[in-house]
């Protein structure tokens, strides 16, 4: 006879933990040891942080401690200078729109809005942006590792001589988007991408030049603030288009410029919003 799962424990059992923090944890949904084990510390904090719950370092510590069995006041120096590190990080003043997963913030901290002036680095947001076309963001996200493994570490050059024998192993690569027309699209723009490369120098000079080579730095004060496009995001598109680029219409351009930093749409209440504009 199989052995029975043992039972997880009500966070009232747990170690550390009284009746308010247990209460405040229910409020969010975390009922049990294991609720809270797949949760963790910091992403808890965080949440109830947003919550508005008075929560403060001593809980971390706490559930920290309760997820280890053991009193948070045994918890080492090292680990609770990590603890607390995390803590603050975890509460920052960030776009709303980061704040629904691990993956969004960590984009949003490390990529969105930087200025990109490498090679790869523009041709893998072309690619990327255009195969979310009528998807959401966190599901290419999700699929980004597959993408890079997929096409060459985003080497244009390579992905230039891709073919038709190519396009059919693609179609069958679950870890990407398997849509016919974005992977011939990403394979057409690589060789139009090698093209503008040719005559400007890089595609970095060539793309700079819609901005005036310097981020356009917007003051938005809420989501709903930002545009779907702009007048340089159209004329981007324009000019790709006629360069033979696909998927590149003026939205999707105007998510590329926010992506590779020629857009600084962080809201001015977001950490990053001052940091890129130094």
């Amino acid at each position: 006879m199989a052995r029975m799962r043992k039972k997880s424990r009500k966070l009232a059992d747990l170690h550390n933990l009284g009746p308010v923090s247990a209460g405040w944890l229910n409020a969010i949904g975390v009922h049990t040891q294991a609720d809270l084990a797949g949760l963790g510390a910091i992403e808890a904090y965080r949440i109830l942080k947003g919550h508005g719950y008075p929560a403060t370092l001593n809980l971390v510590y706490a559930i920290e401690g309760a997820l280890r069995g053991r009193d948070w006041r045994a918890l080492s120096p090292t680990l609770k200078r990590t603890l607390r590190a995390a803590a603050a990080d975890a509460v920052k003043p960030r776009c709303a729109w980061s704040q629904s997963s691990a993956l969004y913030r960590r984009y949003h901290d490390e990529d969105w809005g930087v200025p990109v002036h490498d090679e790869r680095k523009h041709y893998e947001f072309l690619i990327l942006e255009g195969a979310q076309a009528g998807l959401s963001w966190i599901t290419i996200l999700k699929k980004r590792e597959a993408y890079r493994k997929a096409f060459a570490g985003f080497d244009a050059r390579r992905v230039a001589r891709f073919g038709a024998r190519d396009v059919k192993r693609l179609l069958k690569n679950a870890g990407i988007v398997r849509n016919r027309l974005k992977i011939e699209a990403t394979i057409g723009n690589a060789r139009a991408f090698l093209a503008v490369q040719k005559e400007f120098g890089s595609f970095d000079k060539y793309v700079w030049r819609f901005v005036g080579g310097r981020p356009i730095v917007n003051r938005f004060t809420s989501l709903k603030d930002l545009p779907a496009t702009s007048t340089e995001s159209d004329a981007l598109s324009k000019d790709l288009k006629a360069r033979g680029f696909r998927f590149v219409g003026s939205t999707i351009m105007y998510a590329h410029m926010q992506a590779v930093g020629m857009v600084n749409d962080h809201l001015l209440s977001c950490f990053r919003h001052r940091e890129l504009r130094r």
